[in-house]
């Protein structure tokens, strides 16, 4: 069942990070929120700690925008990059708060006290809300977050951390129902090694082209996921014409999300879902 069609066609609606433009990135209750709102899939962000759990966090450290100590006070800009998820357990992460300063970039975001949470944790309460409200189970779009300058640093390397995901994946049922994306060739080409069924998404924020970008892989991606920005129709048509569907980031002005839809993308990331479950239901009228 396509819980979000236009004009007959599966359209896939992600929640940037939940639903970053309502409520705290990354978290419990904006993916819950997301969910309730009608996205086909949830997308986040993964890092590892240093007990080996997939932590859901945008930056492999405590970001003094958002994020405070178990005392409240405030990470701050001198210190955030010290304050490294890869060195602490998943316990240790728990600790900080990351939603009850709100953020400065989204004025509409509800500040809540929460924290980051383990994919686990998010997966087995998505699966509750699912069941106790009838909904439509989600896809998953995960970003492996790494870089040849973190390795080892801030998370492990791309083939371990592409395995620790894919157990993860693997033991609630969700290979099938899962893609993985990535900025970093590397972790693509690791979890198409462990398991080349699990779809993959190559994220784009280059101008170097569809053919530039796709031959540093070598394989072809499932979904190309460019910076929204970077569309136009001769890059759909390249793409389709290749069996390779788009699905640009992050698109949070409706018009644009409707002047996209139009050059025939494939699916959208927002931070806000509510805007772009608006813009569906009002194309389908």
């Amino acid at each position: 069942m396509d819980i979000n069609t236009i004009d007959g066609k599966p359209f896939d609606l992600q929640g940037h990070r939940g639903a970053r433009g309502l409520l705290p990135e990354n978290t419990i209750p904006a993916f819950l929120l997301a969910l309730d709102i009608g996205v086909t899939t949830l997308e986040m962000d993964a890092a590892i700690s240093r007990d080996g759990e997939v932590i859901l966090s945008h930056e492999p450290w405590f970001s003094a925008a958002i994020c405070s100590h178990a005392d409240g006070s405030p990470v701050t800009p001198e210190e955030e990059k010290s304050l490294i998820i890869f060195e602490m357990t998943a316990a240790e992460v728990a600790q900080f708060d990351c939603g009850l300063r709100g953020h400065p970039g989204f004025p509409e975001q509800q500040p809540m006290a929460v924290f980051k949470p383990r994919l686990k944790e998010v997966i087995t309460a998505v699966n509750e809300r699912v069941a106790t409200r009838g909904l439509v189970a989600p896809r998953y779009n995960i970003e492996i977050k790494s870089s040849p300058e973190g390795d080892e640093k801030y998370h492990p390397s791309p083939e371990e951390f592409a395995r620790q995901l894919y157990e993860v994946l693997k033991a609630f049922n969700l290979l099938q129902m899962a893609d993985v994306q990535s900025f970093d060739a590397r972790a693509l080409e690791a979890m198409h090694a462990i398991d080349p069924s699990v779809r993959l998404v190559w994220l784009i924020a280059n101008e170097d082209g569809v053919d530039t970008n796709l031959a540093k892989l070598t394989f072809l991606p499932d979904i190309y996921s460019p910076n929204f920005n970077l569309v136009d129709s001769v890059m759909v048509s390249s793409l389709h014409q290749k069996g390779v569907k788009v699905v640009p980031w992050t698109v949070n002005d409706p018009l644009k999300m409707k002047e996209l839809i139009e050059l025939g993308i494939d699916g959208l990331i927002t931070d806000y879902p509510d805007r772009g479950k608006a813009l569906i239901e009002e194309l389908n009228k």
